[in-house]
């Protein structure tokens, strides 16, 4: 979490090397083999930053802007090899990458959520399990954003 202005170009870099690139060549080297099977499922990860617009995430939002947008397109350019593309947009989760941020920022997170709490990995899992599942074949181009942020 830092503001645009306090953000060194080596994290700017780094960011979007892992979010957008990183994202864009493991999408697409997947459907290269799920194409051989005509069936495939692609789920991104986008995150609630980008629809809540939290200030001092200005480079990471912006990046999964970039996959929400990348998971729409794909979704349009691969459903015809039967892959479909979606995405899910995490709350934050108790883990290492979080324990530092401060308890103030992340209640005011969550009080922008309409469900006050950190998400959980089964919340996740729920969510990559429908999209992943045969009969989600009518499902692309998806992004569910957890927590009740729109």
């Amino acid at each position: 979490m830092n503001l645009m202005l306090l953000t060194p170009l080596k994290t700017v870099q780094n960011i979007l090397n892992t979010n957008v690139i990183g994202t864009f060549l493991f999408c697409r080297e997947a459907a290269k083999l799920m194409k051989r099977n005509h069936y495939g499922r692609i789920v991104n990860f986008a995150t609630v930053a980008t629809p809540l617009k939290l200030e001092g995430e200005a480079i990471y939002a912006a990046s999964k802007a970039a996959i929400v947008s990348l998971t729409e397109i794909l979704a349009k350019e691969l459903a015809e090899m039967g892959i479909t593309v979606n995405a899910i947009g995490p709350t934050p989760v108790e883990t290492d990458l979080i324990r530092s941020v401060p308890q103030e920022k992340i209640d005011a997170l969550l009080s922008q959520q309409s469900i006050h709490r950190l998400g959980e990995f089964r919340d996740i899992s729920n969510v990559i399990d429908f999209f992943i599942r045969p009969e989600s074949n009518f499902v692309t181009g998806q992004v569910i954003f957890l927590g009740g942020v729109s």
